[in-house]
């Protein structure tokens, strides 16, 4: 195996006295494993931040073996880790891809929209411009596993207009007036989502539940679900910064 392609950092575990064992996403080949060599040294530390850009190659002799991985800087995010809400935001987004994906498969729209996310936050760190689009990722993402929303007509009537609840056993839309009087058992449809455009915080905290809900019910199951917790730190933040 032999590949060279800007990557994602995604994930970077300790292994061994000083190297890593680190996951990146690139359009091509999807998310990648690797072992870096002197990845707790001082030069690439700042390099191996979940969210940096880098131009990643890797190198196996098998295909069974895990490739060695080498990694110069491309594009680094390292200023926003020392912010609190958008470092939230870099530490759910990269631990959800890194945890939902399986590796080596190509996901070159859910690589495209990630690179928009982050790239927005780091334009902008105030979540009005970027938190809604965290929601569609969840979506998006949720859709290439193959459990994506039905949001195009009431799973009830069939009428496509006035959908405002989602079924959380089906994952499909319901109409305001199917809805009426089980509101308590369905999960909130923001505008947002529906029809595109922009969010109040309010709105997309309620997308956010919806999303969540089956994430943690469809993908983020077993050892995946503890990366739950970073989404947790992030909802928390953007409640704090309302």
């Amino acid at each position: 195996m032999q590949l060279s392609a800007p990557a994602l950092i995604m994930s970077v575990r300790p292994h061994g006295e000083h190297g890593a064992v680190v996951r990146a996403l690139c359009a091509e080949a999807g998310l990648l494993p690797g072992y870096v060599r002197g990845a707790r040294s001082r030069a690439l530390r700042p390099v191996l931040l979940p969210a940096n850009l880098v131009q990643a190659e890797w190198r196996a002799r098998t295909g069974e073996q895990l490739p060695a991985l080498t990694v110069e800087l491309i594009e680094s995010r390292a200023a926003l880790h020392g912010e609190p809400l958008p470092a939230a935001a870099l530490e759910w987004l990269t631990a959800l891809t890194a945890a939902a994906l399986p590796e080596g498969q190509p996901y070159p729209a859910l690589h495209a929209l990630l690179s928009a996310v982050l790239s927005a936050i780091a334009a902008a760190p105030a979540a009005r411009d970027w938190a809604a689009a965290i929601v569609r990722y969840e979506l998006a993402l949720l859709a290439e596993l193959g459990f994506g929303l039905d949001l195009g007509a009431c799973v009830a009537t069939g009428v496509t207009e006035d959908l405002c609840w989602v079924s959380p056993k089906s994952g499909a839309a319901v109409s305001a007036a199917a809805g009426a009087g089980y509101a308590d058992r369905l999960l909130p449809l923001p505008a947002f989502i529906r029809d595109g455009g922009g969010a109040s915080l309010e709105a997309v905290l309620a997308g956010l539940r919806l999303s969540g809900h089956f994430l943690a019910r469809d993908v983020l199951t077993g050892r995946a679900a503890t990366v739950i917790a970073a989404r947790e730190r992030l909802v928390e933040r953007l409640v704090a910064a309302a």
